[in-house]
């Protein structure tokens, strides 16, 4: 008990605080910019643009099949080689996005594909143009329909935050490491209290998305 106790000290928990604010921030970043590329790229392999569609495949495919942790230590190693001098929290959030991009994308576009041609020849027939058609008729329903996806890649993207400690990333994970390094014994507490903290991050943006989903519905 008292190890306890001395693990979840006020010096302790507001060390982790800090963490988890740079935690927090760090997934908003990436949800938000990765969300937004993500469905440019969607749109574009779904036009009829070759050019674009066959650009946005190559980056989906390319980075998709790649392992995260490869993609941290380009943006960690590489971007500086491009004259990038950024602090580690932006090398970070720059590799999580890039590949997030990619995740995103194939979740977009496969709800813009889950639309029935049916209402697309409909909405032309009516003379609707191919961008009013897909601003006004596809997206608003195929949105709908990524909700669950899209929450789901969400909470990923706040675990895979996780990876920026092993780059030197100040995230709740390294926070929780700098202590019970310190004193091993508070390894338990600290671990559990992390994988709260974790869990209720997630489980707010899943009970977020039930209630888009019943407002939606």
């Amino acid at each position: 008990m008292d190890v306890i106790v001395q693990a979840f000290s006020a010096s302790n928990l507001i060390f982790l605080g800090k963490g988890l604010l740079i935690t927090i921030w760090l997934a908003i970043v990436s949800i938000a910019v990765s969300f937004v590329f993500g469905s440019l790229l969607a749109i574009f392999r779904y036009s009829k643009t070759l050019v674009l569609a066959q650009l946005a495949f190559v980056y989906t495919e390319i980075v998709r099949n790649l392992p995260l942790i490869l993609i941290l230590y380009f943006a960690f190693f590489g971007l500086p080689e491009f004259g990038l001098q950024l602090s580690i929290f932006w090398k970070m959030a720059i590799g999580l996005i890039i590949f997030e991009i990619s995740q995103l994308a194939e979740i977009v576009r496969g709800g813009l594909n889950s639309i029935e041609k049916g209402q697309i020849e409909a909405a032309r027939s009516t003379g609707m143009t191919y961008r009013q058609t897909l601003f006004h008729i596809i997206i608003p329903q195929a949105f709908k329909r990524m909700i669950p996806a899209l929450v789901s890649q969400f909470i990923t993207i706040v675990k895979d935050t996780s990876y920026t400690a092993m780059f030197g990333l100040m995230d709740v994970l390294n926070a929780a490491q700098i202590i019970w390094n310190q004193q091993f014994s508070f390894i338990f507490p600290i671990i559990i209290l992390v994988a709260v903290l974790y869990f209720v991050i997630n489980f707010t943006l899943s009970s977020l998305s039930l209630r888009i989903e019943k407002k939606l519905g």
